[in-house]
């Protein structure tokens, strides 16, 4: 069920995770957000998987780092930001979960791990969903704001806990634990002709660290999908809230549309669409003569491309009914400073 105003949803949501296009300005919209909830007096955390210094800069901070910095403002409640560290957060989750000793800092240490942490594909997107999941179960803050990536990889963000699942059930998995597994030992003698194959092609160091990697990974498996099914749990629950975040060009707009689409296809209602960027409406006081001349023209095209822009956009506000459509429009100059940031926030509210 959407709210009836984005204002209601930030006094009461426990997470806000904002998505859609890139280039609309979702880093600068959860950021707003965020300040908003400060200024009603709650203790905010806006979190960024981007890694750029955009968010940093519209908080007139130096930088940020994968642990919470507190940002100083005016308002009665608190703001802090952080940008995930996909290598650190991994690095994190390793040494939770070992049930050994000695058995983080053999996964640390193996090659194929410290690739896997930097390039494989998700990681980052479940990293971020763990450093989500950390700052929701710690309850310093009553609403942490997500700023994801770009739409078809914040659907990764969503279904990273079902993707690592799926990994740890993948048969090449299996088959690479099978040595490692005393009751699994009369099948090994396949698993190593197997594995004798895959060395011809990648090379037989390669296939070391697998095996290694895999070996130091025995016993963590279940605390990794124990984990897995809280993150998806977390984002079922009331408090966490969905905003779509669109501008109204075309491309943006059906770039939204299929997110939306998406969404609802995995259950996930819209809590609210914000429209950045849009040309606002001009209208003259009652009574006034009508613009002639050159004025009257820019007045009238003017007015077309806010006309336009709503036709563009009309559908994806039906899709995501009830919830409420916020229109932000273009402001005089680029938000980069809290000032900025707080005049998104009154378009908002």
């Amino acid at each position: 069920m959407a709210d009836e105003s984005l204002r209601g949803l930030i006094e009461r949501a426990t997470t806000i995770v904002c998505c859609g296009p890139g280039g609309v300005g979702k880093t600068t919209a959860a950021a707003a957000i965020a300040v908003e909830a400060a200024r009603l007096g709650r203790r905010a955390c806006v979190v960024t998987i981007d890694p750029a210094k955009r968010l940093a800069d519209a908080l007139g901070v130096e930088e940020l780092h994968n642990t919470p910095s507190q940002v100083a403002g005016e308002w009665p409640g608190e703001l802090w930001a952080l940008m995930l560290d996909t290598k650190s957060t991994f690095d994190d989750l390793i040494r939770r979960y070992s049930t050994a000793p000695g058995q983080a800092d053999s996964i640390l240490d193996n090659r194929l791990y410290r690739n896997l942490s930097q390039a494989l594909s998700g990681t980052q997107e479940y990293m971020a969903m763990e450093k989500l999941y950390e700052l929701h179960e710690e309850s310093r803050f009553d609403v942490v704001v997500v700023d994801t990536p770009p739409t078809r990889n914040a659907l990764d963000f969503i279904d990273a806990p079902r993707r690592l699942v799926r990994f740890l059930d993948n048969r090449i998995f299996r088959l690479l634990m099978m040595p490692t597994r005393a009751y699994l030992r009369a099948v090994s003698v396949a698993t190593q002709a197997f594995l004798r194959t895959v060395s011809r092609v990648v090379g037989s160091e390669v296939v070391d660290d697998a095996v290694a990697f895999f070996q130091a990974f025995e016993g963590m498996e279940q605390g990794f999908r124990d984990r897995a099914a809280r993150v998806e749990a977390m984002l079922a629950e009331p408090g966490t809230r969905f905003v779509v975040v669109a501008s109204p060009r075309r491309d943006a707009v059906e770039e939204a549309r299929f997110f939306v689409d998406k969404l609802g296809e995995t259950g996930i209602t819209v809590a609210a669409l914000v429209v950045n960027r849009v040309h606002p409406r001009f209208e003259l006081p009652l009574g006034a003569p009508a613009a002639d001349g050159a004025l009257g023209e820019n007045l009238a095209e003017l007015q077309a491309v806010a006309e336009r822009e709503e036709i563009h956009f009309a559908d994806l506000a039906q899709r995501v009914r009830p919830a409420p459509v916020v229109r932000v429009p273009f402001l005089p100059a680029d938000v980069h400073d809290l000032d900025g940031l707080a005049l998104v926030g009154e378009h908002l509210v």
